[in-house]
């Protein structure tokens, strides 16, 4: 055990955590130069596209130093706010960090919550100052802000290039050096935490562990402390990106892949803990809680009869991907789909587009929506995740929202901008802080439903790509809401309702309207649309009737003769007005995102 590292690495999005991960996989050798390819650790197509990390990954590397070999197991982490769930699982199975810091950018809003998290997992931390050979490195000032912003001594940071490889060895020689090696009793009943888990569609559902008591073998019954189910192993691996080793046990200390041979990865949580059936460990590896979703959108197919098709995809991905949950859900406008709750707006972007291009779907995604907890006039608590399942106002005692504490990190210069956003979704402001003198810190409470939308998009814009943002939930917090229906032909198109502030309700209404015009193809009636509160209408649109000249025909004769054509065609506008139906291009539900 004495020779065993785990760590993680942690970093804010494109510090380069996976580029770094390469370069540790080179230098130890795991992978011929031939085998070599850009973000190794980053198996999906969709992650290789977009250069970020969706999973979480690991790998078993061996390395000499002084003539005495090493293990290292290192797990490459998720750096978007989305994914911090699976980044504090990481953390809790590692005894050391690797925090990677831009060079050129400094220190970033993910960067301080990620740090947070090792903190509270007691890890040693190694920062890494990373892209040093960019011309607007700056290595001295950075390594100033994670002593002032962090508060960790960077005095013997390591100043690394994970592009060229420049400083690699010597990072891997401090890894070494500074990170503990795993502390457990090898005697002592099994006890592991599962820190991953996916599906595999020739083992099935397979769980990445790290033991921390006794050892964990072939053939050994286990249990799952979460749900007391007992399964025996079938297999066991040792993690790599290209060739996995079997191995007959995963000891004390190690990290490694258990083969139970189930068909669905909702068994193998991550967080729980794997102890043996016969004799069981006392108490998990810390508390275990469910990844809980924070956004919940509609998914609908464009063709009404790939229903089915939508409910095997989503039954698939969930099979790589336990923190999806849906459940079905019928509109009027959309007909049959699925409610889906995700941890956040990119997981929700992610999920589309994977069930889009794996599955060969064409789909509707409503606007996103929060939970919101409503107090019934009998004292009733409901949880409303979709605006059209809203009570009726005179039922309604109170609405609360969910708030989260924001954090983001920018230039002085954008201060002034970011500010005026802030405030304008809601937001109050707890805490300021200059990190240096051009770059600050600002932390506000603000109401969730406020940023699933664009919040993220504006932010980029006005600071011209400079700011990071990062956030976690706090408590639900008392709001004057309501909700905004949208009637289109005088029908209530339910997949367009959203829950607003009623202070902005008015503003709200009539700019969706004026989008939802724009967006409407024009029928041979005349179209109304409407927004409404309840049945108070507060904004009106009129998409005009295509015009069709009926009396082209007519090349003389009298006047009434084309004064009647015309009358005709007026009264067939009329009754095609109470019977016609609107089809809802996908760019009309997602106006609903852009009403500002």
């Amino acid at each position: 055990m004495k020779n065993i590292r785990n760590f993680s690495i942690i970093a804010h999005i494109d510090h380069g955590k996976s580029t770094l991960a390469d370069r540790i996989i080179q230098e130890c050798g795991s992978v011929s130069q031939r085998e070599l390819k850009t973000q190794m650790m980053d198996t999906m197509d969709i992650e290789q596209e977009r250069g970020i990390t969706i999973k979480a990954q690991s790998v078993r590397l061996d390395y000499v130093k002084d003539g005495e070999h090493y293990i290292l197991n290192l797990i490459d982490t998720p750096g978007h706010v989305d994914f911090s769930y699976e980044v504090s699982k990481s953390l809790a199975s590692s005894d050391g960090a690797l925090l990677i810091v831009d060079a050129s950018q400094g220190v970033e809003a993910q960067t301080i919550a990620n740090v947070y998290l090792a903190l509270e997992s007691n890890l040693e931390l190694i920062p890494v100052i990373n892209k040093i050979d960019l011309p607007a490195a700056d290595p001295i000032k950075v390594a100033e802000e994670i002593e002032t912003s962090i508060g960790i001594d960077a005095t013997d940071a390591c100043l690394v290039s994970a592009k060229s490889g420049v400083g690699i060895r010597e990072l891997i020689d401090a890894i070494v050096d500074r990170i503990p090696s795993p502390t457990g009793d090898p005697s002592a009943a099994t006890k592991a935490i599962i820190y991953d888990s996916w599906f595999d569609q020739y083992l099935g559902a397979l769980a990445l562990v790290r033991v921390f008591d006794g050892e964990i073998k072939k053939g050994q019954v286990i249990k799952l402390m979460s749900n007391g189910e007992e399964h025996q192993v079938l297999d066991l691996m040792y993690p790599h990106p290209l060739k996995k080793a079997k191995t007959l046990a995963i000891k004390s200390g190690e990290i490694g892949i258990v083969v139970l041979g189930l068909k669905e990865v909702s068994v193998v949580n991550v967080g729980d803990t794997i102890t043996d059936a016969k004799s069981p460990a006392s108490e998990p590896v810390g508390t275990y809680e469910p990844a809980k979703p924070f956004v919940f959108a509609g998914l609908y197919p464009i063709e009404t009869d790939k229903f089915e098709d939508l409910r095997d995809a989503l039954q698939k991905l969930k099979l790589n991907d336990s923190s999806l949950s849906y459940e079905s859900e019928t509109s009027i406008a959309l007909g049959f789909g699925f409610r889906v709750g995700f941890l956040g707006m990119l997981h929700m972007e992610v999920v589309k587009e994977r069930l889009e291009r794996e599955f060969d779907l064409d789909l509707i995604a409503t606007a996103p929506s929060v939970i919101y907890h409503v107090y019934l006039n009998s004292g009733d608590l409901v949880e409303v995740q979709n605006p059209s399942e809203l009570p009726e106002l005179n039922h309604i005692d109170r609405i609360e929202e969910p708030y989260v504490k924001a954090t983001v990190i920018t230039p002085s210069e954008y201060l002034g901008n970011i500010m005026t956003l802030l405030i304008s979704k809601r937001g109050i402001q707890e805490k300021m802080t200059y990190l240096n003198e051009d770059r600050v810190m600002l932390e506000y409470s603000l109401p969730m439903n406020e940023i699933v939308v664009d919040f993220y998009d504006k932010l980029k814009s006005i600071s011209k790509g400079y700011a990071s943002f990062d956030y976690e939930p706090t408590e639900f917090k008392e709001g004057d809401l309501v909700k905004l229906d949208v009637k289109v032909a005088g029908e209530v198109v339910d997949a367009l309702s959203i829950i607003v502030p009623r202070t902005s309700a008015l503003s709200r209404g009539r700019v969706l309207v004026k989008n939802m015009k724009e967006l409407i193809p024009r029928q041979l009636f005349e179209v109304a649309v409407q927004a409404s509160l309840g049945n108070q209408v507060i904004a009106r649109e009129t998409v005009k009737s295509m015009g069709k000249n009926v009396t082209a025909k007519c090349y003389g004769g009298d006047i009434t003769r084309k004064r009647k054509l015309i009358e005709k065609q007026k009264a067939g506008k009329k009754r095609m007005k109470s019977i016609g139906k609107v089809q809802l291009p996908q760019e009309a539900f997602m106006s609903v995102l852009k009403m500002d």
